[in-house]
């Protein structure tokens, strides 16, 4: 089993400033991409931000120029560092990891996520 826990999410002001992690553990050989995506209150789960184990970032439009998604493959870690927010960044905030696993066997799995509240 594989488990990616994140972190980092709170209330900030707009215009302000968070840094998401999302750790990755368990039965893990490798991990291909990984991913951040989020929900908004009634919304449905949207693309935020990619990163493959080798090769460029794909970003929303809605968070280009703001948003910049990185990882430690030492670590097995990705991060989100999301600058200038919106109160329409609100939402829940999820991270996925595609991981190839000792039994030869590739899967997605995601974490529980974390709540950003952007609010004055």
């Amino acid at each position: 089993q594989v488990q990616l826990v994140e972190s980092g999410g709170g209330l900030v002001q707009p215009g302000g400033s968070l840094r998401l992690s999302c750790a990755a553990s368990g039965n893990i050989v490798s991990i291909n991409s990984m991913g951040w995506y989020r929900q908004a209150p009634g919304k449905g789960r949207e693309l935020v931000a990619t990163i493959p184990s080798g090769g460029s970032t794909n970003y929303a439009d809605s968070v280009k120029g703001r948003f910049t998604i990185s990882r430690d493959n030492a670590k097995n870690t990705v991060y989100l560092q999301m600058n200038s927010l919106k109160p329409e960044d609100t939402a829940v905030y999820y991270c996925n990891a595609d991981v190839l696993g000792f039994s030869g066997i590739r899967r997605l799995y995601w974490g529980k996520g974390t709540l950003v509240t952007v609010s004055s």
